[in-house]
């Protein structure tokens, strides 16, 4: 079974997005910030990483950074931003970070299910 971790500090969202995971049948391992995510990143090695990009004790963008910067071994776990930053500079700068995809909130699940399942699928034939 597919493992993903959700790093989303507001818990009505984190746990929406949870059973939406689950109910496409993934793992779903959560975390309200990056600083605990990246403790559930380096103990549980997920296959996926959806994150917030604004929470309080570590952002998504410092998470990202820390993780590329400091912990090379998880460079292949694809990451996905959530943010209700919707503007192109943000989308850009959190892809040009390293981010795999950014999506903006409030997210269309059936959207975020599509781009889950192709990033892992993609990731799967590498």
């Amino acid at each position: 079974m597919m493992k993903i971790l959700c790093i989303e500090d507001e818990e009505d969202i984190r746990s929406m997005l949870v059973e939406e995971l689950e109910d496409e049948g993934y793992e779903v391992l959560e975390a309200e910030n990056g600083e605990l995510g990246l403790a559930m990143i380096t103990s549980n090695c997920p296959d996926l990483i959806l994150c917030d990009v604004n929470m309080p004790v570590m952002g998504g963008r410092e998470l990202l950074v820390e993780l590329r910067e400091n912990h090379p071994k998880y460079n292949d776990v694809p990451f996905i931003f959530l943010s209700a930053f919707a503007d192109n500079k943000d989308v850009i700068s959190g892809l040009e970070l390293g981010a795999d995809d950014y999506l903006t909130k409030p997210v269309d699940l059936d959207i975020l299910l599509a781009k889950v399942n192709g990033v892992l699928n993609n990731s799967e034939r590498r």
